[in-house]
Order: C-alpha cells, then sequence, then structure tokens
C-alpha cells in the first residue's frame, strides 16, 4: 500500500524514493510484523482464554509436557495478522509473486484454523480428517502450479527448477507433472512444520530462520546484476518475495516472545501449517525447490522420523507380529526428549542446527 501511494510521489518528495527500494520496504516489513506481534499478543491470548481454546497433550508423549494442556492454542492467528498486515503496507500488491505467496499463507493458515477449531473447540480429538486436510493442500497445490504453469509469471519456464552447487545445469520436470510436483512440494513443507511444531518455540524459531534466508535469495534471485554474477535464474520482480519473507520472519519472531519457553501461547496447526506453506510456496515461486530442503533440514529430519517411525511399525508388526520402533518417539525431538534432554536444550540446538542449514545454502551461492 506504501509503495503504491508514496513512491509515484518521489518526483515532488525526494524522501519517498526510499519506497521503491526492496531494502527499506523489507526492513519497514519485518519491523511492523514484529510490532504488531508484540502489540496484539496480549490481547490474543487473552481472546483464545475466553474461548477456552487449550492445548491437548498427548498421553504417551514427555511428563514434562502434562503441565502445558490448557495453554492457549490457535495462536497462528497471530502469525498471520502481523504477516498480512505487514505484506499489505510495505510490498508490491499488484506483483504476482507477492499475490500467490500471501494466498498460500491465508488458505494454509484457514485449513490449519478448521483443525484447531475442530480439535479444540468441538473436541473432535482427530480435528481435520487427514485425507480432507491433503485435499485442501492438494486444492491449494493445483491452483499455484495452474497459475505458474499457465500463466506468464517468468520469463524462465515454469518447469525448470535450479539444483544447489551446479550454476551450469537446471532439472526440467515433465510438464504433466509440474502440478502433482508443486502440490507435492506444497503439502510436505506445511506438514514438515507442523510435524516440527512440538516444543515451545520450537518452529517458530527455525521459521524465522528458513524465511529469512529465503528473503535473502529471493533478493538476489531478482536482481538481474547479483542474479548474473551468482548463476541463478533471473526472476524480474521475485525481489518483492523478500518483503514477503521478512514479514513472516518479523511475525515468527514476535510471535516467539509468547512462545518461548515456558510458552504462553502455541500456534497450533493455524500457525505451522501456514508457516509451512508459504515457505513452500516462496522455495517454489523462486525455483528453488531443493533448496528448500537444504534451508529446511531440521523441518526435513522432523518429518523422516516420522515416516521411518511409522513405516518400520507396520512392517515389523506385519512380519514380526509386533511392532518395534527406530526412535523412543517420533517426531525426533521428543526422541531426544525421552534420552533426557531438557526441552530448552533440544529447541537450542535444534535452532543451531537450523543456523548451520542455513549457512550451507549460503555456501552454495559460491560453489557452483
Amino acid at each position: 500500500m506504501l509503495y503504491h501511494l508514496l513512491a509515484p510521489l518521489s518526483d515532488q518528495f525526494i524522501l519517498f524514493n526510499l519506497f521503491r527500494y526492496i531494502t527499506f520496504r523489507a526492513a519497514g516489513s519485518m519491523t511492523t510484523a514484529i510490532i504488531v506481534a508484540f502489540a496484539l499478543g496480549p490481547m490474543v491470548i487473552r481472546w483464545l482464554r475466553r474461548l477456552r481454546v487449550g492445548q491437548v497433550v498427548r498421553a504417551e508423549g514427555p511428563a514434562t509436557h502434562l503441565g502445558k494442556a490448557g495453554t492457549p492454542t490457535m495462536g497462528g492467528v497471530l502469525i498471520l495478522l502481523s504477516t498480512t498486515t505487514a505484506v499489505l503496507l510495505w510490498a508490491e500488491l499488484t506483483n504476482v509473486y507477492t499475490l500467490v505467496a500471501l494466498g498460500v499463507l491465508l488458505v494454509m493458515g484457514g485449513i490449519g484454523f478448521l483443525d484447531d477449531y475442530l480439535k479444540v473447540v468441538r473436541r473432535r480429538t482427530e480435528g481435520l480428517v487427514g485425507r480432507y486436510k491433503l485435499i485442501g493442500q492438494g486444492v491449494v497445490g493445483l491452483i499455484v502450479g495452474s497459475v505458474l504453469l499457465f500463466g506468464d509469471v517468468s520469463p524462465v519456464p515454469a518447469t525448470w527448477t535450479s539444483v544447489p552447487f551446479l550454476a551450469d545445469y537446471h532439472l526440467e520436470i515433465i510438464r504433466p507433472l509440474f502440478i502433482p510436483w508443486v502440490m507435492l512440494v506444497l503439502a510436505g513443507s506445511s506438514n514438515a512444520v507442523n510435524l516440527t511444531d512440538g516444543l515451545d518455540g520450537l518452529a517458530a524459531g527455525l521459521a524465522s530462520i528458513a524465511a529469512a534466508t529465503f528473503a535473502i535469495f529471493a533478493y538476489l534471485i531478482g536482481r538481474v546484476d547479483t542474479s548474473t554474477y551468482l548463476g541463478l535464474f533471473y526472476l524480474p520482480g521475485s525481489g518483492e518475495l523478500a518483503v514477503v519473507s521478512v514479514a513472516l520472519a518479523g511475525a515468527t519472531l514476535g510471535f516467539l516472545w509468547y512462545n518461548a519457553h515456558p510458552a504462553e501461547l502455541f500456534m497450533g496447526d493455524t500457525g505451522s501449517l501456514a508457516i509451512g506453506g508459504a515457505i513452500g510456496a516462496i522455495a517454489i515461486l523462486l525455483k528453488a525447490e531443493f533448496l528448500l530442503v537444504i534451508v529446511g533440514g531440521v523441518f526435513v529430519l522432523e518429518a523422516l522420523s516420522v515416516m521411518i517411525q511409522v513405516g518400520w511399525f507396520k512392517y515389523t508388526a506385519k512380519r514380526y507380529g509386533r511392532g518395534l520402533r527406530v526412535f523412543r518417539m517420533a517426531p525426533l525431538h521428543h526422541h531426544f526428549e525421552k534420552g533426557g534432554w531438557a526441552e530448552s536444550k533440544v529447541i537450542i540446538r535444534f535452532w543451531i542446527l537450523g543456523i548451520l542449514c542455513a549457512l550451507v545454502a549460503f555456501s552454495t551461492l559460491k560453489i557452483r
């Protein structure tokens, strides 16, 4: 909004020329998201407490989690409000990259909100049935894939995607498989963040790291000089994703103020599905789906731990008549808790791993 209102006035007031710069608007976007989260946090917590929207704790989980029962959840509403406010104020709202990323954030958040509502308000333990959740995520992927495949979004073919560490090569996805590919990436990303959201501040901290990392990549890919120099795809207009990404990073940092251990507020599926979907959409728009695996390395490990645990348990139950486990408990963060690590230690160590993943991602800019 500010870009559209003030940038055209730069000829009369030179100060307004600042609004033409992505770096300036990105700084404003992140600051706005943090301030909005700080300001609205107490109100959101009081509102959820009045609604008696409390966390339900798994009986088989770590004993230290029993005290968290009843803590307000669905706090992802705060992340959605903060991110959306910042994007509407600072981003270019006619930019297709902005619209797609923001749209995915809100729709995925809506799916998560429905899931949370059924679980904690309607007291349906399973929440939104898994297949319906996947159908919703699939529809979002179908729309995004169709926009990219049939719309004139960028000069680079929609089916191309970059390969980390290789400047002169790219992967071309078979055209009929492109939309299923987008659906898979979006569903995988949103569900991976959802599985990671099990400890105070864990998912929020990792999400802020991942979003900030993609903000830098978006800025570089959106500039012809830096993208050419670094051997990246040049995607005109994609620099606006830097404004969206830092808004998401700021919103998750602001949310972390209330979600830090011991948490006063949980994001619930409202936040985790929205964050994962938005980060996945940004990676797809930047043609950096494989980079997403590196940047979100901890999310990937968390998701893999669940897949391995479930798969091995079912296989051994069928083969030997008794299900066996690979981990003490899945997702992976609970495995370490069951092994005696304090919750705060697991969180901080996983954040450190998230920072290392981001550094590895940045190394792909020069090791090419």
